[in-house]
């Protein structure tokens, strides 16, 4: 079995102020993705919600159930959204194969058995970031180049977040039950999307940050 997970449990606001930077990082960020070879799962008491990652070098990686979920199979009652961010490769969905190049998304409904990720190249491997939710009915698997998604542009160069916001995973592109994916990219001389940190009383979100040079990221 290649895939890890853990489970991380809720917290209230009034207690999250009493935090620490250790504390904050450990219940909030997730900093084990993208590793060869693995799948990295963290199931969350926030909506139930499962963000994770799978790298398929030179073996192919096959999405199994895990302990939380209570199921024969991961998507059993649940919805798959996926982007890569790595080299080209293929996610295989009960049989059908999808092809999947940089920054292309896939949505997976909900009675999948077998979901496969594999690489074109090991030395060059997918990288594929999942996101998954609770379902409540099946809708179908659809593919979604980022050339396809809803692009909205926002904010402005002198407040420092002009940006522009591709809706990949969302409604009038791909039917979901809840689930929805996209990706935001910055424009130059731009530097934040998500200032002040926030929540929704609506909704939970979860942030993957990539192409980030490693000397110019402040956490």
């Amino acid at each position: 079995m290649n895939t890890n997970y853990e489970t991380r449990y809720a917290s209230s606001p009034s207690t999250v102020k009493t935090y620490d930077t250790e504390a904050l990082r450990a219940e909030f960020l997730i900093d084990n993705l993208m590793q060869d070879g693995t799948i990295n799962l963290t199931y969350t008491h926030y909506d139930r919600y499962i963000a994770g990652s799978a790298v398929p070098t030179s073996e192919a990686l096959t999405l199994e159930t895990i302990d939380p979920l209570k199921a024969e199979y991961f998507l059993e009652r649940r919805e798959l959204g996926i982007i890569n961010v790595g080299g080209n490769g293929t996610v295989t969905v009960d049989g059908e194969v999808f092809e999947m190049g940089l920054k292309d998304a896939l949505y997976i409904g909900m009675g999948s058995k077998d979901v496969v990720f594999a690489s074109e190249d090991a030395s060059h491997p997918a990288k594929y970031y999942l996101n998954s939710a609770p379902a409540h009915t099946n809708y179908p698997t659809k593919k979604v180049s980022k050339a396809e998604a809803n692009k909205i542009e926002l904010g402005s160069l002198e407040t420092a977040n002009h940006r522009t916001v591709n809706q990949m995973i969302i409604g009038g592109i791909v039917t979901t039950c809840q689930l929805q994916m996209g990706m935001t990219e910055l424009k130059i001389g731009s530097v934040w999307n998500t200032m002040p940190a926030h929540v929704h009383d609506r909704r939970m979100e979860v942030y993957f940050y990539l192409d980030i040079p490693a000397e110019q990221a402040v956490c």
